[in-house]
């Protein structure tokens, strides 16, 4: 149990990092993101140590891994302005 979590914390930091080294100008700052990435990962660890309840390690990784891209993919904006006009 220890090193699903230890193992899927690591998941979601290289994540976050991946994250914000690819789009550090769509994201917000990186005091918000690397816990987002983490936070996520083991949220994901705990859900599907919960579903499978065997502990599969390749399958708890694989379930932080979506999870933590999910919660980050949340804090991604816009890449432009939303263009509205004055007459919509």
């Amino acid at each position: 149990m220890l090193l699903e979590a230890l193992s899927s914390a690591i998941v979601g930091l290289v994540l976050a990092w991946v994250a914000v080294r690819q789009l550090p100008h769509r994201l917000p700052a990186r005091v918000l993101v690397v816990p987002t990435g983490v936070a996520g990962a083991l949220f994901g660890a705990f859900l599907v140590n919960t579903a499978v309840d065997a502990g599969s390690l390749v399958a708890v990784l694989v379930g932080a891994a979506v999870v933590s891209v999910a919660s980050l993919s949340l804090l991604v904006r816009p890449a432009g302005r939303l263009g509205r006009s004055a007459t919509a």
